[in-house]
């Protein structure tokens, strides 16, 4: 049998820890740096007002429910003779960011391009009614929303990326 040594775990323990004491740190200073986010990181949801149709696929497909839409009906009259057209027009887009778990569905399944994922990821608040956002203020992630990476070597575009311009 081996003789048993007594205190080896709490020197392996002792290594371990003056290992890592003697290695720079390497925590970032947070709200005086910023991180360096992958490029496709999901912060918050944008949106395109301009893209929107009021067709609430996002709202019906969210599983938590905190896509709350509100808009009317206008009927123009049209330009050269024919009926009149019905239009609906978007009076409230919003999202409670206290509820939403992320999942993207809405941004898969609007049929317009008219939600994308923001890399923002700085939207916290005091009150948690605060949470829920605005259109104007989804409106103003939508310009720190990245465009999307370029095709790896070899890979072949699929038919959707035919269809922009």
């Amino acid at each position: 049998m081996a003789e048993q040594t007594y205190g080896t775990g709490l020197l392996k323990g002792l290594s371990v820890t003056l290992k890592t004491m003697l290695r720079p740190a390497i925590t970032q200073a947070y709200p005086h740096v910023k991180p360096d986010l992958p490029p496709r990181s999901r912060g918050v949801i944008a949106l395109k007002e301009a893209n929107c149709t009021v067709c609430y696929k996002c709202s019906r497909e969210c599983p938590d429910w905190c896509i709350y839409i509100d808009a009317h009906k206008e009927t123009h009259d049209p330009a050269g003779g024919g009926r009149a057209r019905s239009a609906k027009v978007l009076d409230r887009f919003a999202i409670d960011y206290a509820l939403c778990m992320y999942c993207g569905i809405c941004v898969e399944v609007c049929p317009f391009d008219a939600l994308f994922w923001s890399p923002e990821f700085e939207y916290a608040e005091y009150d948690i009614d605060g949470m829920t956002h605005e259109r104007e203020r989804l409106e103003e992630w939508t310009y720190t929303v990245l465009p999307p990476p370029e095709l790896e070597q070899g890979a072949v575009a699929g038919p959707e990326a035919e269809l922009t311009p």
